[in-house]
């Protein structure tokens, strides 16, 4: 039987080590993130370089959809490629999205990957791709935690990675949760 991980964590805490790993391991990469960029670009909305046309349509999205709104429009893509695939879905932002996934795949482990604040805000300040100042990753993060519920994934994962070292002990890490999945 394949497996099914969603991996969950703060901005900056290290999200894309762990799905890039497992994707360069053969396991099928389902992105929540580009959801919002696919039907952006289906209705014609631009997206900006401070993000804000990203945060407006996923916060409408919510309202009109419901929160769990993301698991509801992946779900047949994990459904497709788990007959075939081990998939690790990217970036489970929202206890809604966490219910609902759990229920049509019970299998589903969460990894929630954990970093020191400061070397987080450090990260997405220094990035190439939506780079946030402090200011605004403080207001992200706020803003998950108390919008998003985002604490409740975290507090419920399966499984914890500590990642303020080396991509190298990431990934240690990792495999040893790989190996009792």
């Amino acid at each position: 039987m394949n497996k099914l991980i969603a991996v969950v964590g703060m901005s900056g805490a290290g999200k894309s080590i762990i799905t890039e790993y497992l994707e360069k391991n053969n396991w099928k990469k389902l992105y929540m993130g580009g959801i919002t960029y696919k039907l952006m670009q289906e209705a014609g909305i631009e997206r900006t370089e401070d993000g804000v046309s990203e945060k407006n349509f996923r916060e409408n999205l919510r309202k009109e959809h419901g929160p769990e709104c993301y698991a509801k429009f992946i779900e047949k893509d994990i459904a497709k490629e788990i007959k075939e695939n081990n998939v690790i879905v990217d970036g489970l932002y929202s206890w809604y999205e966490y219910k609902y996934l759990i229920k049509k795949f019970p299998t589903l482990k969460l990894i929630c990957i954990v970093t020191d604040k400061k070397i987080r805000y450090t990260r997405v300040e220094k990035r190439h791709e939506r780079p946030f100042n402090l200011e605004a990753i403080c207001y992200r993060d706020l803003s998950e935690i108390e919008n998003l519920y985002k604490g409740g994934p975290i507090a419920y994962a399966d499984y914890y990675i500590l990642n303020n070292g080396t991509i190298e002990n990431t990934i240690n890490q990792l495999k040893h949760i790989l190996e009792e999945v």
